[in-house]
C-alpha cells in the first residue's frame, strides 16, 4: 500500500502522518489528483521561516499574509510585529503555523474529491 511519501516526497513529520490518514481511503487516481492540487496550494515551512526572519529586519507580517491571516499580517505591519515580540514568537512556532495552514488546505482539497 503506497504512503504519502510516494505522492508528496517533500512532506515530513506530522504533516505526512496527517495526510496519510486523510487520504487513506482514496483510490490511486484520487491520491494523484489530491497530491497535485495540494502541492500547488501548500506552504513550505522554510518559506514561512524566511519571511518571518524578514520581519525582524524589514517588514513584519509578510508570513502571516502568506498564511491567509491577512488581518494579523496588517496588524504586524502597523505595529512592527507587535514590537517584535509577535515575530519572535512566530519564529519559534513557524512549523506549527505552517502545519495549521497546510492542514486546512488538505481538508479543503480532500473535500473536493
Amino acid at each position: 500500500m503506497p504512503h504519502i511519501y510516494d505522492y508528496l516526497p517533500e512532506v515530513e513529520g506530522d504533516e505526512a502522518l496527517y495526510l496519510d490518514k486523510l487520504i487513506a481511503d482514496l483510490s490511486d487516481d484520487e491520491k494523484n489528483k489530491f497530491s497535485n492540487i495540494y502541492r500547488n496550494r501548500r506552504k513550505d515551512p522554510q518559506t514561512i521561516l524566511l519571511t518571518c526572519l524578514l520581519g525582524l529586519f524589514l517588514v513584519a507580517g509578510i508570513h502571516r499574509i502568506l498564511l491567509n491571516q491577512v488581518g494579523m499580517g496588517i496588524l504586524y505591519i502597523l505595529t512592527g510585529g507587535l514590537c517584535l515580540i509577535g515575530t519572535i514568537v512566530d519564529l519559534v512556532n513557524y512549523k506549527d503555523l505552517t502545519f495549521q495552514y497546510n492542514r486546512e488546505i488538505a481538508r479543503e482539497v480532500r473535500s473536493l474529491l
